[in-house]
């Protein structure tokens, strides 16, 4: 017998607080623990000569190949520390297509040549370990019987020691690649991306200050996620295969008073986020901010901003944790992006700028942004790369999950358009205003001297917009809450890298042709922000109004998957790609594949376990509810009653037939058409066929089983419903 609505209902009424596994949280204030198990700075100190430890800093920070001779003493100190905080074990930790963590664990116990069992860790194996790699996505690049793949360590992200029950083991952040060296993870190209933009960054930034030689990408990630209990979890099959449930009706209250929104945490809640935030300092993981979100049982967390490569393995092993964390409290996290219809989903908006080694954040106006010709060529380039490649960077966050909240009247739009605020608008404008000749130009510093002073975050927030300036950054709101940051990060450095490759050498042909640099850049600006207008937006975009404007403006909407993907096989792409050095034409067929066939395989567990769930549990309960109508009536008929005092109960009888009938006929024929899709030539082909023919079928089956849901017996109702699992704390 399957683990029922009713019996989850018990087991949580029934359960004592000691059936609650709270951690103790330390007594010391955070500062004194943050990052006690990452192999930092202090621990390199402590457990590395000086020489070898200034060495290694500096290879580091070079991004230089550490030598062998490095290596190993790194590895020694490493294992030293590791096996003195009680690790046993290390394992190279990489992000794999998968979109999630994987890691090989290795023992450090060996036995000698003569066989005597010693602890041993070297260079060698820090370095380089050979996971299966035809077990993982690959989009082709390997073939089943191919397995050899490689984890290569990257230095640049610290290893820390993940604490699992009472094992410890040491997790290196590495690289995965095949045999001849193409990207199987999401790591590799970010670290490409982050060395072609910084490449393309440090020329234009000599145009202002010759002291820069290092630009860095930072980004500060939010994440959105649901708690529910365990029980409750357990008895819903949908939540567990599928990570959202395929059917439900919408819970009379839902977030419609916005009580919920930054209300009183939970104090189970309140509990877990404390124990999360704990296991989060400990790693280095620098989470300041908890609050309630929008829907019931919907919360987010975020930390201080990082570099970029750091935030990404963050945020990553941080989703790890999260749901580790929670099966210690009997409750279990939702990071779908739709877990539950008729209530906001989730999403993880990427606050993303660009940092100088002379500690200024080029995407930060100042008090006079009109007068800050840094300022405005990096802000007018991001817009310009945005514009171009506005398809792409929309391709980035695509995914079966994430189209239910793209479009919808809770997230930014399919449709990206970007949100640069009132002021900023000012200054476009008056640049705007100008003309292209020298003395054009010399009155558009004439009309920016005008322009009001501009304080940090004065812009306001518009919260539909995909791609909006907030102060000092850019926050990508378009990313689903399940989705590695890699993907978008990656594609964001790339673009804006191409743009300041593109402006280096145009603002170059303007002085060859005798104007003074201020005067060539304020030419190029000019042109790009006439290029971009059309994606700027700052109203409503939600409304039916803006639609009907952006595809007036040459806009792209891409409401699912299917349509999206086709930007990452685009020839300006490809280009774009191939020229930076991020992905070879091959890497980047490679990760389309597998979006694509992510995307599929989606759909298809989805429509699989939503017949198994109508069949086995749906269509039961509803027979079994009328039956009992029909004995009532039975019974009412040999009392002499009439038709009349029957009606009631024989109306709720059709209404049932009705609605089985209509949910066993859509479930025949989504499996007719899941059969059809299958049968496609191409993968993309069946992706949309499952996304046009397969997907409305799904909606229908949902129809008809939330309205048997309001017609049958809530004692009979097998599955947990929405008021149970979103108040339930």
């Amino acid at each position: 017998m399957s683990f029922s609505r009713f019996s989850a209902l018990d087991l949580i009424l029934n359960r004592t607080g000691y059936d609650l596994e709270y951690v103790d949280q330390p007594s010391e204030t955070i500062s004194n623990y943050f990052g006690c198990n990452v192999f930092g700075d202090t621990p390199m100190k402590e457990y590395l000569d000086e020489t070898t430890y200034i060495n290694v800093k500096a290879t580091i920070q070079q991004g230089a190949k550490l030598s062998r001779e490095l290596a190993d003493d790194v590895a020694v100190a490493m294992k030293n520390w590791a096996m003195d905080k009680g690790a046993t074990h290390y394992a190279h930790w990489f992000q794999p297509l998968t979109g999630k963590t994987a890691e090989k664990h290795d023992s450090f116990f060996t036995l000698s040549n003569d066989g005597n069992p010693i602890e041993e860790f070297g260079g060698k194996e820090l370095a380089q370990q050979e996971p299966d790699g035809s077990s993982f996505p690959g989009g082709g690049l390997r073939s089943t019987f191919e397995a050899r793949g490689y984890t290569a360590w990257d230095p640049s992200s610290p290893a820390f020691i993940l604490e699992v029950g009472e094992g410890r083991t040491l997790c290196i952040p590495t690289i995965f690649v095949t045999y001849s060296g193409e990207a199987l993870d999401y790591k590799l190209p970010l670290l490409k991306s982050q060395a072609f933009i910084e490449d393309a960054s440090i020329p234009v930034c000599h145009f202002f200050d010759k002291e820069v030689n290092k630009v860095s990408c930072t980004l500060g990630w939010e994440q959105e996620y649901f708690l529910v209990d365990e029980a409750l979890y357990i008895a819903r099959p949908d939540l567990m295969v599928c990570g959202r449930t395929l059917l439900g009706k919408h819970a009379a209250k839902g977030q419609q008073l916005e009580d919920h929104y930054f209300g009183t945490i939970p104090e189970r809640v309140y509990t877990y986020m404390r124990d999360l935030e704990n296991e989060c300092h400990k790693l280095g993981i620098p989470v300041r901010t908890r609050h309630n979100e929008v829907a019931p049982g919907q919360y987010e967390l975020a930390p201080m901003f990082e570099e970029v490569n750091v935030a990404v393995d963050h945020n990553s092993l941080l989703m790890d944790l999260m749901d580790r964390v929670a099966r210690r409290h009997r409750l279990r996290v939702l990071l779908h992006e739709k877990p539950f219809a008729g209530v906001n989903g989730s999403g993880k908006h990427n606050n993303w700028s660009l940092s100088t080694n002379t500690g200024v954040n080029l995407l930060s106006p100042g008090k006079n942004p009109g007068k800050n010709l840094r300022f405005l060529t990096f802000f007018v380039n991001t817009c310009r790369a945005v514009f171009e490649y506005a398809d792409l960077l929309r391709a980035s966050v695509a995914s079966a999950a994430n189209d239910h909240r793209l479009g919808a009247n809770e997230a930014p739009p399919a449709i990206v358009s970007i949100y640069v605020g009132e002021a900023m608008t000012k200054v476009f404008n008056n640049i705007l205003a100008g003309n292209t000749d020298t003395e054009g130009v010399k009155k558009v510093l004439d009309l920016l001297s005008k322009v009001p002073n501009l304080e940090l975050d004065n812009t306001d927030r518009n919260r539909t917009s995909p791609f909006a300036f907030t102060g000092n950054k850019f926050e990508i709101r378009m990313v689903g809450s399940n989705q590695n940051c890699a993907g978008p990060m990656t594609v964001m450095n790339t673009i804006v890298g191409m743009q300041l490759k593109s402006f280096y050498k145009e603002v170059n042909d303007h002085i060859s042709k005798g104007e003074t640099q201020d005067e060539a850049i304020l030419a190029v600006l000019k042109q790009y922000i006439t290029e971009c207008t059309p994606i700027l937006f700052e109203g409503d975009g939600y409304s039916e109004e803006w639609r009907n404007e952006a595809a007036k403006r040459g806009l792209s909407n891409h409401p699912n998957t299917p349509d999206a993907l086709g930007a990452y096989i685009a020839p300006n792409v490809e280009k774009a790609f191939e020229q930076s050095g991020v992905l070879s034409r091959v890497e980047l067929h490679a990760h389309y594949d597998v979006k694509v066939h992510n995307y599929i395989l989606n759909l298809q567990i989805e429509s699989r376990t939503l017949a198994e769930i109508c069949f086995n549990q749906i269509i039961p309960a509803a027979i079994a509810y009328q039956n009992e109508l029909l004995i009532n009536i039975e019974r009412l008929k040999n009392l002499d009653f009439s038709d009349v005092h029957t009606a009631s109960q024989m109306d709720i009888v059709k209404r049932i037939s009705e609605n089985l009938l209509g949910m066993k006929s859509s479930i025949e024929k989504m499996r007719e058409e899941r059969i059809m899709a299958n049968a496609k030539d191409t993968s993309i082909d069946m992706a949309k066929a499952y996304c046009h023919n397969v997907k409305p079928h799904m909606d229908k089956i949902r129809l008809h089983a939330d309205r048997l849901e309001y017609l049958i017996d809530d004692k009979l109702w097998p599955l947990v419903k929405y008021r149970e699992l979103m108040f339930i704390r």
